[in-house]
C-alpha cells in the first residue's frame, strides 16, 4: 500500500467539465486512476487543498470539496514551513509559500511515496527531480515521486492485464 499526497489539480480534475479533448482525457484518467487509488492505497491531503479549492471559482467546486474532505489531512507544522523556505529559498519553487513549495513539503515530511499532481511545471517535472531531490537528500527527507494520474494509471493496467 503507498502512501499518496493528494494535490489541488486532483479534485479538480475529478470534477472537470470542460470538454475539450485535453481536458476530457485528464478527467477520464483522473477518474481511473483515482478511483483505482482510494481503494488500495492511503491517500492523504491537508487544509493547503482545501484552502485552495474554497478559494477557487469552478463548476464542481462543492464535489470537489467534499472528495478532498473524505481524505485524512495530514498536519502543516512549524517544520514543514521550514522546509517550504528551503525550497523557495534555493529557488526550487515558485515564492508562493501557500503553493507548490507547501505541497511538496507537505508530502516529503510525511513521507508520503507519491504526490500525484497535473502541475506539471513545478512538481510532475522531469526536470526538477534531481534538484528536488538533492535538496530533499541534504534536508533529511525522503522524496515522493511527483508524478500525474496518468503515469499512475498506465502501472495499474499494465498489473491487471493477464498474461498471454
Amino acid at each position: 500500500m503507498s502512501r499518496i499526497y493528494i494535490e489541488t489539480t486532483i479534485p479538480s480534475f475529478y470534477f472537470e467539465v470542460r470538454t475539450d479533448a485535453t481536458n476530457a482525457a485528464r478527467r477520464l484518467w483522473t477518474r481511473q486512476w483515482y478511483d483505482i487509488a482510494i481503494a488500495n492505497d492511503e491517500c492523504v491531503t491537508s487544509a493547503a487543498v482545501l484552502q485552495e479549492l474554497q478559494r477557487g471559482d469552478f463548476p464542481g467546486k462543492i464535489d470537489a470539496i467534499a472528495m478532498i474532505t473524505r481524505l485524512t489531512a495530514v498536519a502543516i507544522t512549524d517544520e514543514v514551513l521550514l522546509i517550504v523556505d528551503e525550497y523557495i529559498n534555493r529557488k526550487l519553487m515558485p515564492k508562493d509559500p501557500f503553493g507548490d513549495a507547501l505541497h511538496l513539503a507537505i508530502a516529503s515530511h510525511h513521507r508520503c511515496d507519491f504526490l500525484v499532481t497535473w502541475n506539471c511545471k513545478h512538481l510532475a517535472n522531469a526536470n526538477k527531480f534531481g534538484d528536488i531531490h538533492r535538496i530533499n537528500e541534504k534536508l533529511g527527507l525522503a522524496t515522493p515521486i511527483l508524478t500525474t494520474p496518468l503515469e499512475l494509471l498506465g502501472e495499474t493496467e499494465n498489473d491487471t492485464r493477464s498474461n498471454n
